[in-house]
């Protein structure tokens, strides 16, 4: 496994909608071990492909409390329930917070790293990743969905060290 060279804004790669994955193979394995190792490396919980350059559609998310990171091969959003605001932030857009609206409970089918077709449903911490990490393979950021200017900011080294981990925390 490798830790992989993250994408930062604003490389047009993150702008880029990724391709539908057709075939699982062993490539395709390697690719999603180092994406592992890379959120692992960053200590984010959820990162997409083409964070790493890689216009393919697979997302890999691991909260806090997981055991391990769940793979998602070819994700789609079915379902988006409520609204809440959260505070984001992106491992692609170091440093930077904003506020935004996600929603309470989202439901997601996908393949499994072994192509076996899944459905997961998310709330909170879990809805959001599942949310901004979908969102990366369509080429949306999180900023895209800021409505308040005002509440998207540069993290003063005060708060960085904490703030680098929350939104962090919040995704990819």
């Amino acid at each position: 496994m490798a830790v992989l060279p993250l994408r930062h804004l604003p490389d047009p790669v993150l702008r880029q909608k990724a391709k539908r994955i057709r075939t699982i193979d062993a490539a395709l394995q390697r690719l999603i071990d180092d994406m592992i190792e890379t959120m692992h490396a960053e200590n984010g919980v959820g990162l997409a492909a083409n964070q790493v350059g890689v216009l393919r559609r697979v997302v890999v998310i691991q909260l806090p409390d997981d055991e391990q990171a769940t793979v998602l091969i070819n994700p789609e959003i079915i379902l988006r329930e409520g609204e809440v605001e959260v505070h984001e932030g992106c491992l692609s857009i170091p440093g930077y917070r904003g506020d935004l609206k996600r929603a309470v409970t989202v439901r997601v089918k996908a393949l499994d790293r072994t192509g076996k077709s899944f459905r997961i449903r998310g709330q909170e911490l879990l809805a959001e990743a599942l949310e901004h990490e979908t969102d990366h393979l369509d080429g949306i950021l999180y900023i895209d969905h800021i409505t308040d200017p005002e509440s998207f900011y540069k993290m003063d080294s005060l708060d960085a060290s904490e703030g680098d981990r929350q939104a962090n925390t919040a995704s990819g």
